[in-house]
């Protein structure tokens, strides 16, 4: 599969404070990753793993510290307008939020009509074409393009914010999170509504998650964050059949199991995640890890492949 959205080494660091009190924040740390076209590559991990700070480096929003990310063989970090007005059209963002990523201002039509504008794409009758075209294709109705963003329920108001990520006709969508605010019955109408634009235009996800549930419909591949790190990639399949580091499997534990019989056995996690501002030796998860030892905690593994495509960095992989 070709690879549409390529990071290399890619790190972000904040300093934060003044004087004897800056230090600084490792919100992300050599982090590599791949998102073929038409693919779905998942990041998932708790709050704080660094997953949206990866987001905003890939999309040139934030500048990395370190590493590279190409778009295309294109460098998101091009400085130049020209190349960065190419970029936004061929890469967008869904955000977390469907009640303030939309001004409550703006009618539906305006919201997205604007990324036509911007980039100013057809005339004005074809803008309005497809305006109405892009609220059918996600499942709302034409004549709610007069309508403002009030009147519309959580998940419409998050068809509303992909129908104006289509709208320059992307080529990669980066989802932050986008069905984490929504009610679980409409998680799945958003999640299914996702794939079916996947499978018909061949669009290429980077999806944000803590809820390792949601993504098991959509992810081809998953990458597990922790403290700004890798520290396990697979086939998503293949994650959830044998995850091999325990911090995986502590999170696959917490996946509730719909089979009858199948006794629950949820590992609970002791202990505190070290500061992304202190510096870590060995390991980062040995101090919250069953299986910790003195090499844990005296040198950090590395992403190293165990079976085909999937990589682990762990001592003691399952």
């Amino acid at each position: 599969m070709t690879a549409l959205l390529t990071a290399s080494g890619l790190s972000k660091h904040y300093t934060i404070g003044a004087g004897s009190e800056r230090t600084t924040v490792r919100a992300v740390t050599d982090v590599s990753f791949e998102v073929g076209r038409g693919e779905t590559l998942a990041l998932v991990g708790e709050s704080g793993s660094g997953k949206t700070t990866t987001a905003l480096c890939a999309m040139g929003l934030e500048q990395a510290s370190a590493g590279t990310v190409s778009f295309d063989g294109i460098d998101v970090n091009d400085s130049s307008s020209k190349g960065q007005r190419v970029l936004r059209r061929r890469m967008q963002f869904v955000f977390q939020d469907p009640y303030s990523s939309l001004n409550p201002r703006m009618t539906v039509a305006e919201i997205i009509r604007e990324p036509l504008e911007v980039h100013r794409i057809g005339t004005r009758a074809e803008r309005d074409e497809r305006v109405v075209a892009l609220l059918r294709q996600v499942g709302l109705a034409g004549d709610d393009r007069s309508k403002y963003p009030h009147q519309f329920s959580g998940g419409q108001r998050q068809r509303i914010g992909i129908a104006r990520a289509l709208a320059t006709t992307p080529e990669l969508l980066v989802c932050d999170e986008p069905v984490s605010a929504l009610d679980v019955s409409v998680q799945a109408q958003v999640i299914n509504l996702l794939c079916d634009l996947r499978d018909e235009f061949s669009l290429g996800y980077l999806f944000i998650a803590h809820d390792l549930a949601v993504v098991r419909q959509l992810a081809d591949r998953i990458a597990v964050m922790y403290l700004g790190s890798i520290v396990e990639q697979a086939p998503a399949d293949e994650l959830y059949m044998a995850p091999r580091h325990p911090y995986t499997v502590a999170l696959m534990s917490a996946v509730p199991s719909l089979e009858r019989g199948q006794p629950s056995r949820r590992i609970v996690l002791h202990g505190d995640p070290p500061s992304p501002s202190a510096h870590i030796v060995g390991c980062p998860f040995h101090t919250r890890c069953w299986k910790a030892d003195d090499q844990c905690r005296a040198k950090k593994p590395q992403l190293d492949e165990t079976t085909s495509g999937h990589r682990v960095a762990c001592w003691y992989p399952e």
